[in-house]
């Protein structure tokens, strides 16, 4: 089977507890590669994420490095499920860049995101209208077919939020995003409506950094932190000229402080809420 387009997160990961856990036997690729009659260069890419492991092999590593433990050897298989198993985002993946399937898939997996805009609100909060000028506006050249694509990627993601079990969202917007009119005044204002009722879910929390804050910690802009369950790292992202970039843990420590210096400076959420129905009402008049 071909490898990957990309290598995903998913992978690398499993591919790093893989050649950690090769490591610790005191084993080489070569004696790897000799136990599951496989090619040395095959066991590499097992342990780079370019070939995700099959099932049978993984329960045959996890045997020669000794994983007695329940609980190790079911994460490890859970990971390598998801490695190879489609979710509802690879439907989209021809259209969008594959490391933005990663994002998906992080978003998906979170227990809790905390976020950080000054330009837009956080997709997952946008109304369809809100999306379609804002997604318009960025991919000028897209024809109204694939900006339907994106809208609707973007508006199915937002299910996560009202899932049985969903993430715990910390949202903290540059006053500047509730002052720029995207989509007009008419759409601004029903994207703020809805903002404020996400603000008031249990699993939702939306701070304002004010333009009285002055000078912040952020002035590269936008950023998210994704923290997840074991067996995954806590994971930084930020979007680039050249792309998007992954940080993980404990690198990934330099955003939890910046958040936490932001969080510092923003308004309370009740601050915020006035604020930000102060802004609508202003909108409509």
């Amino acid at each position: 089977m071909a490898a990957p387009k990309w290598v995903t997160l998913r992978a690398q990961w499993l591919g790093q507890q893989l050649r950690e856990l090769r490591e610790a036997n005191s084993l080489l690729l070569k004696d790897v590669a000799e136990y599951l009659q496989r090619d040395p260069s095959t066991a590499g890419r097992f342990e780079s994420g370019e070939y995700p492991i099959r099932r049978p092999d993984l329960l045959a590593l996890l045997d020669l490095y000794g994983v007695a433990d329940s609980g190790r050897r079911e994460s490890l298989m859970k990971l390598s499920q998801e490695v190879w198993q489609k979710g509802w985002w690879d439907g989209y993946a021809t259209e969008v860049a594959g490391a933005f399937v990663d994002y998906v898939w992080l978003e998906s997996r979170a227990r809790e995101i905390r976020a950080f805009d000054n330009t837009l609100l956080p997709g997952l909060l946008h109304t369809s209208e809100y999306a379609r000028a804002a997604i318009t506006a960025a991919e000028y050249d897209a024809k109204g077919e694939q900006i339907d694509r994106w809208v609707e990627l973007r508006t199915t993601r937002q299910g996560i939020l009202a899932g049985d079990n969903p993430p715990r969202l910390l949202s903290i917007i540059d006053e500047s995003v509730l002052r720029r009119q995207v989509g007009g005044a008419v759409c601004l204002a029903k994207q703020l409506g809805e903002l404020a009722r996400h603000a008031a879910q249990p699993n939702i929390e939306v701070r304002v950094l004010p333009f009285s804050a002055g000078a912040h910690a952020s002035p590269a802009g936008a950023f998210r932190i994704f923290t997840m369950e074991k067996p995954f790292p806590e994971v930084g992202y930020a979007e680039t000229p050249k792309g998007a970039i992954y940080i993980e843990s404990p690198d990934a420590q330099r955003f939890v402080r910046t958040y936490d210096e932001l969080r510092e400076l923003a308004l309370t959420p009740e601050e915020s809420a006035v604020l930000i129905s102060a802004i609508a009402e202003k909108l409509l008049r």
